[in-house]
């Protein structure tokens, strides 16, 4: 009769929508408190600099002098952790990794210095006329990531990046924390850090290798041993991955696009 009709679509209504919407439990903490190390307080900017080509030689020069002064310059509370040039990826880009120990309140120290001190200032002006663009973003480490050290020797340093499907962070730091444990024998893992100002869901690995020919080696030796490809394959599905090699300027602790040390 009419009302069983009634009755019935209702009922196919709401088995269809099921097929389609799930209840998710709700977060009792923000993403950066369940994923960074809570027994540091260091907060990473990266910055990403597109240089005229004419312009690099002059430009990694003065942004080296300046660096190596704020670096040793202990009323700043902030040190260079790498500092690259790309080799495959984007081409004539200058990549640079800060760690600010001390998290939010030392970046904004840091600023407040820079913006009063006219030496720096006018650096600035005189940068401004190399780049063709610029930006940044500000980072927090994966909790299960090595703290990124200087490699000693000769280097070449891969950054990847994954930007993933927004909800997926936690799932993807439950997979990482085993995989990475795949990639210790080399000592090729450097650091891992997610975006927490700019370009949200962003996720970057940065990695270190001998040459190109070891790390395509160490690559490879990772998909010999169990549970690798597990781990990739359920990652891969929530990201879009953009390897770069990069050439670094100057180490110090680092991360980025691939160059060469």
């Amino acid at each position: 009769d009419l009302e069983t009709l009634r009755f019935s679509e209702s009922s196919d209504k709401g088995w269809f929508r099921s097929l389609f919407v799930h209840k998710v439990d709700a977060r009792k903490d923000a993403h950066s408190n369940l994923l960074s190390k809570k027994e540091t307080s260091n907060l990473y900017k990266i910055q990403f600099h597109n240089v005229k080509p004419e312009c690099l030689e002059a430009y990694n020069s003065l942004e080296a002098e300046v660096q190596n002064r704020l670096h040793q310059d202990q009323d700043y509370p902030c040190e260079v952790v790498g500092s690259w040039n790309t080799w495959y990826g984007e081409q004539d880009q200058a990549v640079h990794l800060w760690r600010y120990r001390g998290g939010y309140p030392a970046l904004t120290e840091c600023l407040k210095k820079l913006n009063n001190n006219k030496e720096y200032l006018e650096f600035q002006k005189e940068r401004a006329k190399m780049l063709v663009s610029r930006r940044n973003q500000l980072l927090l480490e994966f909790s299960f990531w090595n703290e990124p050290l200087p490699r000693p020797g000769p280097s070449i340093y891969e950054m990847r990046t994954y930007n993933l499907k927004p909800g997926t962070m936690i799932e993807w730091g439950n997979h990482w924390a085993r995989a990475i444990q795949y990639r210790q024998e080399n000592n090729e893992a450097v650091g891992g850090f997610f975006s927490q100002i700019g370009d949200l869901y962003v996720v970057y690995h940065l990695w270190a290798y001998g040459s190109l020919q070891s790390r395509e080696e160490t690559r490879n030796s990772a998909w010999l041993k169990e549970g690798w490809d597990a781990n990739v394959h359920y990652t891969g599905r929530r990201d879009a991955n953009q390897p770069h090699i990069y050439n670094p300027k100057k180490i110090n602790p680092k991360a980025k696009v691939i160059c060469a040390s």
